[in-house]
């Protein structure tokens, strides 16, 4: 596979260009890790409002009635039911991995298997999260296994 960046003049709109021989697995990832670069959600903290990009979201979290947003350091608070975050971003490498946590999966540094068929996730920011054992077959075939 070729790359070609080319630099344009300013008042020119940038685009990304795939040309390829078909739509396969390989090109489908690329498209939603481009998306997933380009994609954010507003959270807000302390009364103020911020722009949050997808690939710097570790986990959502639901907990007492409010959806959280977790980040490497900071903790957001999103207007967002759980069900409405998991159907935005379906596709774009996000998982419900049990009925209040929705986790990103390029965040999880390994996974293995814990009680009760359920698994446990380490984050590359230390933090454990469970999978319940009714989203383990989802996880598998995001993961490929």
């Amino acid at each position: 596979m070729k790359v070609l960046i080319e630099v344009i003049n300013k008042n020119q709109e940038e685009e990304i260009c795939i040309r390829c021989h078909e739509v396969n697995n390989e090109i489908n990832q690329i498209v939603n890790q481009l998306k997933l670069n380009l994609t954010t959600i507003v959270g807000h903290e302390n009364d103020k409002y911020h722009q949050v990009k997808l690939r710097d979201v570790y986990y959502f979290e639901a907990v007492e009635g409010k959806v959280f947003i977790y980040c490497k350091d900071k903790v957001y608070e999103v207007k967002n039911k759980l069900y409405e975050i998991e159907e935005m971003y379906k596709g774009k490498k996000f998982f419900r991995a049990s009925k209040s946590t929705i986790i990103n999966i390029a965040k999880i540094s390994h996974i293995s298997p814990s009680f009760s068929g359920r698994f446990e996730a380490l984050l590359d920011n230390g933090e454990r999260l469970m999978i319940s054992r009714k989203y383990v077959p989802n996880l598998k075939t995001m993961l490929g296994l």
